[in-house]
Parts: C-alpha cells; structure tokens; sequence
C-alpha cells in the first residue's frame, strides 16, 4: 500500500512561529492558499483520507481531498506542549528554565505539563496500525496530519531507519512511503 502523509496548511500560531500543539486553531489565509495549491499540484488520488482531529488538518483534508471525508484518528493529535504551548522559543528562551533544558535534551526530556517524545511515538504507532489495518486492501491512502506525527511514524517505522527530527516536513509539504505491514519506504516528496 501506498500511503501519502501531508502536513497540514499553516495556521496563524505556525505564521508567528509558536508553538502549536493541541490548540484546536484552523487555517489561515495563507493555509488555506496552501492547501489550495496542494489540491492544484495534482495529488495522488487515494481510496480513502484519514485526519488528525484538529481543525487545520481536517481543513487541509477537505481542500486537498474535496468529496472524501476524511476518517479521524485521534491519535494523530499533535503533540501536547504544555506550557510551552502559544510561546515562541524567543518567549520560552527568556522565561521557562525548562525549556532550555528541554532544548538541551535533543527534545527528548519531558516538557512540563505537556508529553514527552516517546510518548507521541507510542501514540501515534497505535493510531498508523489502526489506520493500516482499516485501510487493509487499498492501494492509496493519504493521512492528513501534523509535523509531530509525520516525525514520529517515519521515526518508528521507515527503513533505512530515520531519526525523528530529520522527518521534519513545512506546512503543506508531503511524504509519498511505500507500507509492506512492517515497514515504510520513504518513495518521495518533499523529506529529504
């Protein structure tokens, strides 16, 4: 099977570079010209399209995909940042001792009030095999999701194996994989 994951267009929080994780925040303006462009740019056609629950990804969803409504899984939330959530790393840097100790961690400490790393792995695991096992049969589908989740699914499944910040993809970006049942392979887009 083939599966196409997309991170969502951008939102206002993603304009001013915030950390954006569950705050439920639709597209803005630009997002949705994003996604538009998306749509435009010829996507593959799919059998069926899966989506975090929050607002920018089930918009992104609804353009890219227009007539497909999209399958939830709520394991495909973003990750919880607790009190770095809506703070920019300029805000963070000069108020929250936690966070550069969360930085100097390579991002895999807890963050206070929020989850940690592998956490979101784990999560967002259980939510692929779901979603692989629900579209069992299919050709192609497409997952509409956050840059957490695409992050942690390539970390934990692709082969060659990827580190989970070197799975970072922008707004709007995608990532075409091959799935065999155990594994993903990482066919093209816009992952380096």
């Amino acid at each position: 099977m083939e599966i196409v994951l997309i991170r969502h267009g951008r939102t206002a929080s993603n304009d001013a570079k915030r950390y954006l994780g569950r705050s439920d925040e639709p597209l803005s303006r630009g997002g949705r010209e994003q996604a538009h462009a998306l749509f435009s740019s010829g996507l593959p056609p799919v059998e069926r399209v899966f989506s975090s629950p929050l607002k920018r990804c089930l918009e992104t969803a609804a353009i890219a995909y227009p007539g497909q409504p999209p399958v939830v899984v709520p394991e495909f939330v973003e990750i919880d940042f607790g009190r770095f959530e809506g703070r920019t790393h300029d805000q963070l840097t000069a108020e929250e001792p936690a966070y550069t100790a969360w930085l100097a961690s390579g991002g895999t400490s807890a963050i206070p009030g929020g989850e940690t790393q592998t956490e979101l792995r784990a999560r967002c695991r259980t939510g692929f095999l779901r979603m692989t096992a629900a579209a069992a049969g299919m050709e192609r589908i497409a997952a509409v999701v956050h840059s957490g989740v695409i992050m942690a699914v390539l970390a934990e499944f692709a082969r060659p194996p990827r580190a989970f910040y070197d799975c970072f993809v922008q707004n709007c970006q995608t990532v075409l994989c091959g799935w065999d049942g155990e594994f993903l392979t990482v066919k093209g887009g816009d992952l380096k």
